[in-house]
């Protein structure tokens, strides 16, 4: 597909819609479905992703004319069809014919059928089956007018991320042959001198099954990324011959960017003609507008810059946290326009009409059980008129200062066992440093560490872990050009097999850096030290030694007083530095990055505000309760009409966007 800045070509505006599953309604219902998604402005659905058991009721028998009917139906109204393959569900006759197909767990459990996500990804009968629907699907409805875009199969990894069945035994011992060629490579690779673990055939490699000990974590890291892979490559196989039979229109599929770590979403996203996304708030974070503004920047960097596609939100509660809390007034608005302002070009729900029965009935969606006589379906209306007013925003893409590095790889090798403290996790090092950054106002891009970082003014490095030559080798080559980088505590510690960099820590970085790290210290729970700026910090601390760095703050206590905590290292045109702890205040160490980096943000705004420019937008969110007045704006907000001379005011939890006339 050729590369574009609208995310479905066929579709004027902004989507707006979410997921539709007629299949649970009778005909009048489905009848009243089409008038009120007129009514509300709706102009895409995602249809038939979990519909296989209904398109295929027997094995190689296809029922479409029920979908032909529907399809007609929305075409009818003005709305288009993002058609799925329903992979992500098989239908009972498939497990009874083939039960081998059913997942098995790492404790060898092999699952049932009732959920969803049921088939090993390394199946060849579920890979057959899947792509026999596919063509079915593609050549009935390439030329429909109402089919617009391609959705296959639906939230990889979620549930399933990993299968341990025979079937992905043989499938693994193929993908190693062809990564390491020769077992003395794997055996190098994955160190198995140690614990007698050398492999004299490919029949001896098993899979990381339980043990009562440590499995080979070198052995684990290849399995996630064997994993990842075997699961796009049930996508590729649908998306080619999609592409085949029905060229012209894009295939996507849902990602699930910050709540699902088993799949490589950087080797996934060049391989969808447009990113999709699905976020579900956690009702009881606090301050979870920051988790959304996290997760959609990552979905908008997973493309390059380009908009991207919100296939799934909630309009109040979801159905399956330990406690479903629904949305507060304006929440749901909120919400959806702060995915706006950082690229989507969509507005797309789970789901269109609340179930009645099934695992999800307790899910909120746009026509609830309560019907159009409340709130929720009032303000769903209210938004899709508003999206319409945004319809300029379109295509425009969002530009960023400062990056933040995401590698699914180093998020697994980090998170297996036998680490130097259980408090090392991936996500609460990236959301801390993130929440400082989006407190200082400033955007933020996410990149993986081996990629071209010249456009940035800082690149921060929150949880580095694993780092391999060729991304250390980026890292300080950005540095000596002129870039500031920003590193925290254990990264760069091991290579892409999970083995440790000759030498003192950090092993890649040390010269970027300028230290190295005689000991880690991890700290007990609920330990504290202290710095010398008068700081405290928690988790971690460890023995620096400056090797041409300049001290900025020591550790004042605690196992490592006396010695650095907080370095700056001039190194060519640019500068590097390194927090050896996890400080309480991040905020104002993240703030003196950014200033030395010279990275331009709105300054004076509160915490609630959040401003994001997109194109020739600007988007201003205020999620305290108290109205907020924000200077140097001037345009017209398309929201209501008004013109800003120098200042916008913005409502306790309203949203303004402002038409700049200025990217």
């Amino acid at each position: 597909m050729p590369e574009s800045d609208h995310v479905v070509p066929r579709l004027r505006g902004l989507a707006y819609g979410g997921d539709y599953n007629p299949e649970q309604w009778p005909r009048e219902v489905q009848e009243e479905d089409a008038a009120l998604m007129r009514e509300a402005g709706v102009n895409l659905v995602s249809l038939g992703v979990f519909a296989w058991a209904l398109l295929e009721p027997a094995p190689g028998r296809y029922e479409f004319g029920w979908l032909d009917e529907i399809i007609d139906r929305l075409h009818a109204h003005g709305v288009s069809v993002d058609l799925a393959t329903p992979s992500a569900a098989p239908p009972p006759w498939f497990a009874k014919a083939y039960p081998h197909t059913l997942p098995v767990n790492r404790d060898g459990v092999r699952y049932g059928v009732g959920g969803r996500e049921t088939a090993c990804p390394s199946s060849p009968e579920y890979r057959q089956a899947t792509a026999e629907l596919a063509r079915r699907l593609a050549e009935r409805y390439r030329d429909h007018p109402a089919v617009v875009m391609w959705h296959v199969h639906n939230e990889y990894g979620a549930p399933l991320g990993e299968c341990y069945c025979d079937t992905s035994l043989r499938a693994f011992r193929d993908w190693l042959r062809a990564t390491y060629g020769d077992l003395d490579a794997l055996n190098a690779a994955w160190g198995t001198n140690f614990w007698s673990q050398r492999y004299g055939d490919w029949d001896e490699i098993d899979l990381p099954r339980a043990n009562h000990t440590v499995v080979n974590p070198a052995q684990r890291l290849d399995f996630a990324r064997f994993s990842s892979a075997e699961n796009l490559a049930c996508f590729t196989l649908q998306r080619d011959i999609l592409h085949e039979v029905a060229p012209g229109l894009p295939v996507t599929t849902n990602f699930m960017t910050t709540n699902c770590k088993s799949m490589d979403l950087w080797r996934w996203a060049p391989e969808v003609d447009v990113v999709a996304n699905d976020h579900y708030l956690n009702a009881e974070q606090p301050d979870n507008h920051i988790d959304l503004a996290l997760s959609a920047d990552l979905s908008r960097s997973l493309g390059g810059g380009r908009p991207w596609l919100l296939m799934e939100h909630s309009t109040g509660a979801v159905s399956w946290q330990p406690r479903n809390i629904a949305k507060r007034p304006g929440e749901m608005r909120r919400n959806s326009l702060a995915h706006v302002a950082r690229g989507s070009d969509a507005v797309l729900f789970f789901q269109w009409r609340a179930s009645r029965s099934g695992a999800e009935k307790f899910h909120s969606a746009m026509v609830p059980h309560a019907g159009t006589d409340s709130q929720l379906w009032r303000d769903v209306v209210c938004l899709g008129a508003e999206l319409q007013a945004l319809a300029g925003v379109r295509g425009a893409r969002v530009h960023a200062e400062v990056a933040v590095v995401w590698d699914w790889e180093s998020y697994w090798a980090l998170e297996l066992e036998w680490r130097p403290s259980v408090d090392l996790r991936f996500r609460d090092r990236i959301d801390e440093y993130y929440q400082a950054l989006w407190r200082e106002h400033a955007t933020v891009d996410f990149v993986h560490p081996a990629e071209n970082l010249s456009a940035y003014r800082l690149v921060v490095v929150p949880s580095g872990y694993l780092l391999g030559e060729t991304a250390a080798k980026n890292l300080r080559c950005y540095v000596e050009s002129g870039g500031h980088l920003l590193v925290s505590y254990f990264s760069g510690i091991v290579d892409e097999h999970d083995t440790v960099h000759p030498g003192a820590y950090p092993g890649a970085l040390r010269e970027v850096l300028g230290l190295s790290v005689e000991e880690f210290h991890p700290l007990r729970e609920h330990e504290t030290v202290t710095l010398s700026d008068g700081a405290t910090a928690r988790i971690w601390s460890e023995r620096v030694r400056p090797a041409g760095a300049t001290v900025v703050a020591g550790f004042a206590s605690g196992p490592d007083a006396g010695h650095p905590a907080i370095t700056r290292h001039d190194l060519g045109r640019g500068t590097a530095w390194y927090v050896a702890t996890s400080v309480d205040a991040l905020r104002p160490v993240v703030a003196r990055a950014l200033d030395a980096a010279g990275v331009d943000r709105p300054r004076g705004l509160p915490d609630t505000v959040e401003a994001v420019r997109r194109g020739g937008y600007l988007f201003l969110l205020n999620h305290g309760d108290e109205p907020v007045t924000v200077p140097d704006v001037a345009g017209v907000d398309l929201l209501d009409g008004t013109r800003c001379a120098g200042e916008a005011t913005v409502p306790g939890g309203g949203v303004r966007v402002i038409a700049t006339g200025r990217p």
